[in-house]
């Protein structure tokens, strides 16, 4: 006897893939109605979704310009720019900025503000796992902990690629989850009409959750199946998670160091009993 649909659907939801095996960032970001869900969250400074809060931010600009000593003569490359949170603010201390990013709503609301407030930002709509940069820059970052939603293979590319664009005094930022984090994390399954209020389509569905821990690799992953009336379509969340020693033998293989460890990208001290962490680093 062939299985039903329901139990089809119900099996896929269910079932625990390899880690990283399968890559569905480009629909979360780019799909029309996702991306604007995603964008409205970029732009609520009060929380912490697809941004940070707004406080937050300006604390951790406030910092980089510091720390790096960011002046009208850096040059600044942030991977993963969304909407240009981090790269107006690095526009505004005067430095020359690069913004990459594959959502087209962000990156146009981020062009319309450049423009509007004059500022010197060259933006990119590209996947940051393809498009190559020329030049090379003083600081280049990667934040929202967007390193850890990688595969081994694309953050070994990633790293080598952050290589060849600092110029000589450059320096790298990152904030990863840490195992901690991945030691709170839960395994459970769910469904829920409409579920997370609408954010996966305008139309009525049913969102089935299932979240897998992956013990040996540090991975978690976080399935979402959406069933509508006229198909149903997978993301897939993978998270890898870090303690500084294991970050520092994955950045040591693609020629890096770690210069620094903090508690996050705006240079608060580190804490082993927290969820995240930031580090700064340089080549060898």
């Amino acid at each position: 006897m062939e299985s039903s649909p329901t139990f089809s659907v119900l099996e896929s939801a269910n079932e625990k893939p390899r880690p990283f095996s399968v890559y569905t960032a480009r629909q979360l970001w780019t799909d029309e109605h996702t991306s604007e869900q995603m964008l409205a969250f970029h732009l609520n400074g009060d929380v912490d979704v697809s941004s940070r809060r707004t406080s937050f931010i300006d604390e951790s600009v406030s910092w980089m310009e510091e720390y790096f000593g960011l002046a009208g003569n850096s040059r600044i490359v942030d991977f993963g720019c969304g909407p240009g949170l981090y790269t107006s603010r690095f526009a505004g201390l005067g430095a020359d900025v690069l913004g990459i990013d594959f959502s087209s709503r962000s990156i146009d609301y981020a062009k319309a503000q450049a423009k509007r407030e004059s500022l010197r930002i060259t933006y990119v709509e590209a996947d940051y796992l393809d498009h190559q940069p020329t030049g090379s820059f003083d600081l280049i970052t990667m934040l929202m902990c967007d390193y850890c939603a990688l595969s081994p293979t694309q953050r070994a590319e990633m790293l080598e690629r952050f290589r060849g664009l600092l110029s000589d005094q450059g320096r790298i930022i990152l904030d990863v989850y840490s195992l901690l984090a991945f030691n709170d994390k839960q395994e459970c399954s769910f469904y829920e009409k409409n579920q997370l209020n609408g954010f996966w389509s305008a139309k009525p569905y049913f969102g089935f959750v299932t979240s897998f821990k992956y013990d040996e690799e540090k991975v978690s992953l976080d399935k979402y199946t959406i069933v509508e009336r006229n198909g149903l379509r997978e993301i897939y969340n993978w998270l890898q998670y870090f303690t500084p020693e294991s970050l520092e033998l994955e950045v040591h293989a693609a020629g890096l160091d770690i210069e620094e460890v903090h508690g996050d990208i705006a240079g608060n001290s580190f804490d082993a009993g927290a969820t995240e962490f930031a580090v700064v680093l340089k080549e060898h």
